[in-house]
């Protein structure tokens, strides 16, 4: 067990500090920072505009840095100018953890061990929302976040919505972030898992107080509106952009791509034709007219047609975003052979965009699904084939 001076060492040694974002918690906040002062000295109180006593609770604990905001701005604003401070500071981490007495100092050794081997990392307190005091609606909305952030980012983790959580400063401070209120504890850990800081959750303890004792400035009908925008924008970006990103990062990595390839497409127990299928059928699912909805689409009807799902998810990401002018052009070439003499002329141009085509959406939509049918097809009966090559080469007559 470490000694406490021991620990404020690490602390030292680490630059690492604690931020306490607080807003008219005075009932509680001078316990929280007097138990975090127990292992270190380095506190930062961000005042988001209190209208109680906080500001005489703060001047009672001279070794506190305290940066005060005029007026409440939110959770997520005081946690974002209180990493900026940090930095000024010269600070490199900086572990949160709320002012109203849900989270443990106690535990803020945890963070300090789980840093020695995990530098890289946003390290979050996660807390057992399996026992009796933990509201349901609060167990149901982290389960909410969980999965979402799954879908953003393809990582499991089981507190998205704790707030004691340990940041590496140096890589989230060239990140442009949006929100201010609770969501910014969502974007945080979306926008640095796309920067590929990792992570990595420890178990802490966690109290709630009996429901009239409880204090809290969620407020539930604008805060969850506030949190689903963000979470539909960042699944917008993910698949339109995150996703084919990190495809065409892991294709131009030799090792990896030529790894990727062997284990869903040469070494996977399916057979030719459904490997064919599947490559066929994400060809198809990346062309036809549905933008915004391809992948979801293609991933729902893979798992029920029982196909490749990583076959069809890499040959669907034929849609990314720098073949798109070319695909709408194809689109229309082939909707004009259908139109005949209605059929609307169109140049070929890498700025080419859906606006282009408004002339005529007849031509596109039957064009496009046309396409998308003749390269599905096509693309099926190359896979099947170069299987069946592959296969002889590795397996010859004797």
């Amino acid at each position: 067990m470490e000694t406490p001076d021991l620990l404020a060492n690490k602390f030292k040694g680490f630059r690492a500090c604690v931020i306490i974002p607080t807003y008219n918690n005075e009932e509680t906040l001078g316990k929280v920072i007097r138990d975090v002062a127990n292992y270190t000295d380095d506190i930062i109180v961000v005042n988001d505009g209190s209208t109680d006593n906080t500001k005489n609770i703060i001047q009672t604990f001279p070794f506190v840095q305290c940066l005060n905001h005029d007026k409440n701005s939110g959770k997520g604003k005081a946690i974002r100018n209180g990493f900026q401070f940090a930095l000024s500071k010269g600070y490199e981490f900086a572990i949160t953890i709320d002012s109203d007495g849900q989270h443990f100092a106690k535990d803020l050794p945890k963070f300090i061990e789980a840093l020695e081997n995990n530098q890289n990392a946003i390290i979050i307190g996660e807390r057992d929302l399996n026992q009796a005091s933990v509201p349901g609606k609060s167990s149901f909305g982290n389960k909410f976040s969980n999965f979402w952030f799954k879908v953003e980012t393809g990582i499991t983790v089981e507190d998205t919505q704790s707030g004691f959580r340990l940041y590496p400063l140096l890589p989230l401070k060239d990140i442009q972030f949006r929100t201010v209120k609770y969501e910014f504890e969502i974007e945080v850990l979306v926008r640095a898992a796309w920067r590929g800081v990792n992570i990595k959750p420890v178990p802490v303890s966690v109290y709630y107080p009996p429901k009239e004792e409880r204090i809290s400035h969620f407020r539930p009908f604008k805060d969850t509106v506030r949190i689903s925008i963000l979470n539909s924008l960042l699944v917008l970006i993910t698949f339109f952009y995150i996703r084919p990103r990190n495809f065409f990062r892991l294709i131009s990595d030799k090792e990896k791509g030529r790894a990727y390839v062997s284990k869903y497409l040469l070494q996977s127990s399916q057979p030719n034709h459904i490997k064919a299928i599947s490559v066929g059928f994400g060809v198809f699912m990346g062309i036809v007219p549905i933008w915004g909805f391809q992948l979801i689409v293609a991933i729902s009807l893979s798992i029920l047609f029982r196909l490749n799902k990583a076959l069809v998810i890499l040959a669907a990401h034929i849609s990314f975003a720098p073949l798109i002018p070319l695909i709408i052009f194809l689109s229309y070439r082939t909707g004009a052979l259908w139109m005949a003499e209605r059929a609307t002329p169109i140049r070929f141009s890498w700025h080419i965009s859906l606006s282009e085509i408004k002339r005529n959406a007849e031509q596109y939509l039957v064009g496009s699904v046309l396409l998308a049918v003749i390269a599905g097809v096509f693309s099926g009966l190359i896979t099947l084939l170069l299987l069946k090559l592959f296969k002889d080469k590795k397996n010859p007559a004797i």
